[in-house]
């Protein structure tokens, strides 16, 4: 690599606008991750405390100096404590690759089936779980439910969480255009904030979107809201044009392969 050095565009041209983009797009690629947790608060109260420390250095301000540097160690663990959820989903993104991708190409989970059937459910005040699983595999929550391995389809979605049948209570999982399984447990949030209002089906909802990348639907059985959780947050009492539209953008559903999912609901 030497003999690159000799040349002068190189080394002063091309190097540093190298070194200049790739840290940007790093920068960039990170932020976008931080953005869509609360994590992003995080930053935010460490830019204060930079700050504030910055300002008590120049002014030599002894005694707060001596305080900010003794709290130093026992702010990163308490960091890394309350802000635990959210740090696991960053790490989980970056682990999957994600952030390196300029696009992905989603799969069709035939959204009009499930909305035809949530908006029947929200109506009747009938209380459901549905998760749309992405990259981070779902095999253990899978295996708390019955295997079904079925098309994905309004009728079957009503019948399950229409009725009062075993399955009810619990979430289906949705995976490879299929209803992989039904009656699932998933994990309750860990977080302090959470509505009280909200019952076991938003904290389950949200546990599962703290912990992984899936989408999860709730429909609320005492009043008949359409809420959705991802990226360690919840959505409360959303339109179902609302949900169609999160849900196309989340699941990367393109224009082409709506039209594909018309045509195979027609036929």
């Amino acid at each position: 690599m030497e003999w690159l050095n000799q040349i002068w565009l190189f080394r002063d041209v091309i190097r540093p606008l190298l070194d200049i983009l790739i840290l940007s797009f790093i920068i960039y690629q990170i932020y976008q991750i931080l953005v869509q947790t609360r994590a992003i608060q995080l930053v935010k109260g460490a830019f204060l405390m930079t700050l504030i420390y910055v300002l008590a250095f120049f002014l030599e301000l002894s005694t707060l100096l001596w305080i900010m540097n003794g709290l130093a160690t026992v702010l990163v663990i308490i960091i890394a404590i309350v802000f635990q959820p959210e740090l696991r989903n960053i790490f989980t993104t970056i682990g999957r690759g994600e952030w390196l991708r300029l696009q992905n190409r989603g799969t069709s989970y035939q959204l009009d089936s499930v909305l035809n059937a949530v908006e029947v459910l929200s109506g009747r005040q009938r209380g459901a779980l549905i998760v749309f699983s992405l990259k981070v595999g779902l095999k253990n929550i899978i295996e708390t439910g019955t295997r079904l391995n079925a098309d994905i389809s309004s009728s079957l979605i009503l019948t399950i969480f229409g009725h009062d049948t075993p399955l009810h209570d619990g979430a289906i999982v949705l995976q490879g255009g299929e209803i992989v399984s039904a009656g699932c447990f998933l994990p309750l949030s860990e977080q302090s904030d959470i509505r009280r209002s909200f019952g076991t089906r938003h904290r389950a909802a949200l546990g599962l979107a703290e912990e992984t990348d899936a989408v999860v639907l709730i429909v609320s059985e005492e009043t008949g809201a359409i809420s959705l959780a991802y990226n360690a947050n919840l959505y409360y009492d959303l339109t179902v044009q609302e949900v169609r539209l999160t849900l196309r953008r989340l699941l990367n559903i393109h224009e082409d392969e709506r039209e594909e999912e018309a045509a195979a609901i027609e036929s």
